[in-house]
């Protein structure tokens, strides 16, 4: 008898470490996979359309307050306040974009879809950064100042993720490099594969810069949103160039890695034992130190002046890493300015106060604008 329990516990043993094992890869797949859909969804129904609103199903998105993006297989719009709701139905604004065809399948985004042209009216050009892997696209936003706006998605996003703030950034005279990295659509691939949130993708946004500079670039701000965030910490640490850039802005960044995956760990109901596991595989399967990727414990070789924005109802990102790092800023000699946003998701800032997050980031670039040639956008 006690020799069948040694067999089962030992059994037991083998099956929790197996099952511990496939939990830490399943993660690492989170932080490590490139993934970008073939196909997309489209969940709600276009009910109906005036010449100033749209109806759609009700749901949980499309039942929000704020400003959001409406997408259909051929078009898009932007809709606002929700004028009335009835039984399964929604009437919203159509603050601006097409008129949907009533009967048509939709998705709710949260913010600009298509470019630069069809979203915001501002001409661009798609310009080739020549990165050490091959050419990247990018758009580039002209503006007559010379301080330049570099923006940085996150993680297995797209270049019109960025569309709220290259407006802003336009307005107040900035021309704007929007920029793909390794493994994004259209750019190359990394030699692994992965993802190395942020600790290989610095070297392309050096390259932007490089490019930005080549194309009359005095000065560079930087906009860094999720594992962006962490490709711009990763930037300002190791890059030459980093002396270059006079600000920041980080919208709901990857400030610590450690702490988001204790944070999505929590979230999965794994046990907290399981994160330091999932950080090994990664290192293996990587090949680099994801606990390097950390603002609070390796803060930045140079701090420019940083707007740091973060919604508290984040749910890839803990607040509380935001929090914390704005407290910390004094004693690492990081001028922060940290504003939360009550309510607001991941990636889901401008949507839920969209006149608050203008004035916010234009007020920011105008004051950080460095030299006495700080420009408005003409006209």
């Amino acid at each position: 008898m006690k020799r069948k329990l040694l067999v089962a516990a030992s059994a037991l043993a083998v099956l929790s470490v197996g099952g511990l094992g496939a939990g830490a890869w399943y993660v690492s797949d989170i932080a490590l996979v490139p993934n970008h859909p073939e196909t997309i969804a489209y969940p709600e129904v276009v009910l109906g359309v005036t010449e100033g609103t749209v109806t759609v199903t009700a749901s949980a998105a499309t039942t929000r307050p704020g400003t959001w993006s409406l997408n259909w297989s051929s078009g898009s719009a932007m809709v606002g306040d929700i004028v009335r709701r009835s039984a399964g139905r929604v009437e919203r604004v159509r603050v601006s974009g097409q008129t949907p065809p009533t009967g048509i399948r939709a998705s709710m985004y949260m913010t600009y879809s298509g470019d630069p042209k069809t979203a915001l009216g501002l001409d661009f050009t798609e310009v080739m950064v020549p990165t050490e892997l091959g050419d990247a696209p990018a758009w580039y936003v002209p503006a007559r100042g010379d301080t330049w706006a570099i923006t940085v998605h996150g993680a297995n996003a797209h270049r019109n993720s960025s569309l709220h703030a290259i407006a802003t950034m336009h307005r107040v005279g900035m021309p704007v490099l929007d920029i793909t990295y390794r493994n994004d659509l259209g750019a190359p691939a990394s030699p692994d594969g992965f993802l190395h949130q942020g600790e290989s993708e610095w070297r392309d946004l050096e390259a932007a810069t490089g490019k930005a500079r080549s194309m009359g670039a005095r000065h560079i701000v930087l906009y860094g949103a999720s594992m962006g965030g962490a490709i711009v910490g990763r930037f300002l640490t190791r890059s030459p160039l980093a002396d270059v850039v006079s600000a920041v802005v980080l919208e709901n960044p990857e400030i610590s890695s450690r702490r988001t995956g204790e944070f999505a760990a929590a979230r999965m109901h794994l046990p907290s034992f399981v994160v330091p596991i999932t950080e090994k595989v990664i290192d293996w399967r990587g090949g680099f130190d994801i606990a390097a990727i950390d603002l609070l414990g390796h803060p930045p070789r140079v701090k420019p002046p940083t707007l740091l924005l973060m919604g508290d109802a984040d749910q890839e990102h803990p607040v509380e890493t935001a929090r914390e790092l704005a407290r910390s800023s004094g004693a690492m000699n990081w001028p922060i300015q940290y504003e939360e946003f009550p309510g607001a998701g991941h990636s889901e800032i401008w949507s839920t106060d969209r006149g608050r997050y203008d004035r916010t980031l234009a007020a920011f670039l105008t004051r950080t604008a460095p030299g006495p040639r700080r420009t408005g956008h003409p006209g």
